[in-house]
C-alpha cells in the first residue's frame, strides 16, 4: 500500500461523493441549526450558502425556508452541477441558483443584499479571515444575519481500544490533522494568523448581537450503512493523504480498518459510531 505525502492542496471536486455522504449523514444536526436560525431569521428573501460544495445543505435551506431564494456559491463548478441536480430532484429548482467563483470577491456578483449568509467551514480556507468576514458582512441586508460554522469538536468513530494496533488511534489522528490544518492555513495566499475568537471577529466586522451554540450529532453503535460508508471514506482519504505523520503500526491499522474484506474493518465491526459537535456563531447587521 503506497502512502502519499500529506500535501495541503484540496481537490474539492474529487471529494464530491464524500462531501455529499457527510452532509446527508449530518442532516439531523443541520436541521437543528436551521431551527435555531429560524428564531432570528423569520422570512429571509435571499439565503446564500458561501462555500456550498455539492449543495446538500443549500437544498435543506430551500426546504426549511420556503419563501426564500437560495444561492449556492462555490469555486468548484462540478460541485455546483451536483447542487443544481439535487435542487431539481428535490423540487426547489425554481428558487435555487448557483454562483461560481472565489470567496469573498464572488459575492459582489449577487443581485441583491443577503438576508442570511451561511458559511460552513469555508472561512478557514481563506487567507485573511478578518477581511473575508468584513466582505461577508458588507453583503448583508440591514438586519441580515451572518451564520458561521467553525470550531466544534473532532468527530469520534471508534473507542480508544479497538483490539488491533495501539490504543488511542483517533487521538493521534487528531494531532496529525491539527498539524496539517496549521500548514494548510500558512500556505494560503495572503495568509494572516488570527486568534479564533469568532464572536470578537464578527463584532470587528461591524456586526451586532453575536450568539454561539453547539449542536451534537450522536449516532450510537452499531453504525448504519450510510454512517459506515462515511467513516470508511474519511479514513481512506486520511490513509491516502495524511499518513506521513503516523507511525507504521497506525498505518497498518488504517489499512485494516478500511479493508472491506477484513472483519476488523469499519465495514463490519459492531463498535463503530459517530459522535460530533458543530459550533455555529451568528451576528446581525444593524438596521
Amino acid at each position: 500500500m503506497a502512502h502519499h505525502h500529506d500535501h495541503t492542496d484540496i481537490d474539492w471536486a474529487r471529494m464530491a461523493t464524500h462531501l455529499e455522504t457527510q452532509a446527508e449523514l449530518f442532516a439531523p444536526t443541520y436541521e437543528q441549526v436551521m431551527s435555531w436560525l429560524g428564531e432570528e431569521v423569520t422570512e429571509p428573501g435571499l439565503i446564500v450558502d458561501a462555500g456550498s460544495g455539492p449543495g446538500v445543505v443549500s437544498c435543506m435551506f430551500a426546504k426549511e425556508f420556503p419563501g426564500a431564494r437560495v444561492v449556492a456559491v462555490d469555486s468548484a463548478e462540478p460541485l455546483l452541477d451536483r447542487a443544481r441536480d439535487r435542487a431539481a430532484h428535490q423540487g426547489v429548482a425554481d428558487r435555487f441558483g448557483t454562483l461560481a467563483g472565489e470567496l469573498p470577491d464572488v459575492l459582489n456578483e449577487l443581485d441583491q443584499p443577503v438576508d442570511l449568509l451561511w458559511a460552513s467551514r469555508s472561512l478557514h480556507h481563506l487567507g485573511d479571515q478578518r477581511a473575508a468576514l468584513a466582505a461577508f458582512a458588507a453583503r448583508l441586508a440591514p438586519g441580515g444575519t451572518l451564520a458561521l460554522l467553525e470550531g466544534g469538536l473532532p468527530a469520534r468513530f471508534l473507542p480508544r481500544e479497538i483490539g488491533i494496533g495501539r490504543p488511542g488511534l483517533q487521538s493521534r489522528i487528531d494531532a496529525v490533522e491539527g498539524e496539517w490544518f496549521t500548514r494548510m492555513r500558512a500556505e494560503l495566499p495572503g495568509s494572516v494568523r488570527e486568534t479564533e475568537d469568532w464572536p470578537a471577529l464578527l463584532t470587528a466586522a461591524g456586526l451586532k448581537h453575536t450568539r454561539t451554540r453547539s449542536f451534537l450529532l450522536d449516532l450510537p453503535a452499531p453504525a448504519s450503512a450510510p454512517a459506515r460508508a462515511y467513516i470508511a471514506g474519511f479514513l481512506t482519504h486520511l490513509r491516502d493523504t495524511l499518513t506521513d505523520g503516523l507511525g507504521p503500526e497506525d498505518r497498518t491499522t488504517l489499512d485494516r480498518l478500511t479493508d472491506p474484506a477484513d472483519p476488523a474493518s469499519v465495514h463490519h465491526r459492531p463498535d463503530v459510531f459517530v459522535l460530533a459537535a458543530y459550533t455555529v456563531h451568528t451576528a446581525v447587521r444593524a438596521e
